[in-house]
């Protein structure tokens, strides 16, 4: 039978598999990151890819992908052909990987400084104000501190000029965005919702330095910014237990 265009059938879309694929392994990284984090997931636990296929409902490729994402970034040892295990994430790493953060985000904001458009600019400004003044903060404007935060950092590195900056840094931010919302978390659980209005005049700090269009001062206002996230992020770290330095069989996968 000659194809027709009423019954050929449709040429598959590359481009939505892979974008599909890639969003399946992001959904890996940010669960196991956000278990990790909460302590659901302690260090030296084994994380066994057939297991988190189940769990999670995926097959085990985006999941054996997300795990060597994961080890990358520091966060387990990858055992090939079966998964890994979770590090002990201490203040020292903490304190590194914030080093790494503040020397990419710090280059970037330096670089996006004119390349930005106003109006956005004036309008995260704008938004940012209305925190930092705020007289009734509550868990309401915590979801909103982490959407500004997202939509400040975002920007630079979409505005740095250098492909290979933002790409590292879109790498990255999964890993500085769980630090975040598990710092968020611990802040809301005790009800401390200090840090809101602090980040947002440090925010702003960053902003007006953008719309002076000083690239020095953005940059010496990015590095506040990231320095002062350090203490919160250290005191969102998992306990230490009994899982950590436990020697482990080895996996073996059927």
């Amino acid at each position: 039978m000659v194809a027709t265009k009423a019954n050929r059938l449709p040429r598959p879309n590359k481009a939505a598999e892979v974008i599909d694929h890639g969003q399946r392994r992001s959904v890996v990284v940010r669960q196991l990151l956000g278990d990790i984090f909460n302590g659901s997931l302690r260090a030296g636990q084994r994380l066994i890819i057939q297991q988190l296929a189940r769990r999670l409902k995926m097959s085990p490729t985006p999941i054996r992908e997300g795990l060597i994402q994961l080890a990358s970034m520091g966060i387990i040892d990858f055992i090939p052909n079966c998964g890994g295990v979770v590090r002990e994430m201490t203040s020292s790493d903490v304190r590194e990987i914030c080093q790494v953060r503040r020397a990419l985000e710090c280059e970037a904001t330096r670089s996006a400084c004119g390349r930005i458009d106003l109006s956005q600019l004036h309008a995260l400004a704008h938004a940012l104000r209305r925190i930092a003044t705020s007289k009734r903060i509550g868990a309401g404007s915590v979801d909103k501190a982490r959407q500004l935060d997202s939509e400040l950092h975002d920007l630079i590195a979409q505005n740095c000029g250098n492909r290979f900056l933002a790409s590292e840094l879109e790498r990255l931010k999964i890993l500085f965005r769980a630090f975040r919302d598990a710092a968020w978390d611990d802040r809301v659980a005790g009800h401390d919702y200090y840090r809101v209005s602090e980040e947002a005049e440090e925010h702003l700090a960053i902003v007006n330095a953008l719309l002076e269009r000083d690239p020095r001062g953005a940059a010496r206002a990015m590095s506040l910014h990231i320095r002062a996230s350090v203490k919160y992020w250290n005191r969102s770290l998992p306990p230490v237990n009994d899982y950590a330095g436990r020697k482990e069989t080895p996996c073996v996968v059927p």
